[in-house]
């Protein structure tokens, strides 16, 4: 059973950059679908980036043109890069293994205006 651990958030500025990183235990996500999701404050849980097979990544269209989703495979970890960030990104992000509905515990993003 796959263990999954986020880590990188913190405080920033509007128009700032953060790195999360979901590091993988237990088993390998290497050809795993993977997503990063967020929760905001009285809000519901939603999508933020997919990764499926074949290395496609679907983003939200909130995020688009500013987040990135990567992986790597030789840590089995993988990443969601946010660039230009704004005060709505502030969030809990938390990765989800796809294939197995597994959940990290996630990691407070605070974007100040």
């Amino acid at each position: 059973q796959v263990q999954l651990v986020e880590s990188g958030g913190g405080l920033v500025q509007a128009g700032g950059s953060l790195r999360l990183s979901c590091a993988a235990s237990g088993k390998s996500i290497r050809f795993n679908p993977m997503a990063w999701y967020r929760q905001a404050p009285g809000k519901e849980r939603e999508v933020v980036a997919i990764s499926i097979s074949g290395g496609r990544t679907n983003y939200a269209d909130s995020v688009k043109g500013r987040f990135t989703f990567s992986r790597d495979n030789a840590k089995n970890t993988v990443y969601l890069q946010m660039n230009s960030l704004k005060p709505e990104d502030t969030a809990v992000y938390y990765c989800q293994d796809s294939s197995s509905d597994t959940w990290g515990q996630g990691t407070q993003v605070t974007v100040s205006s």
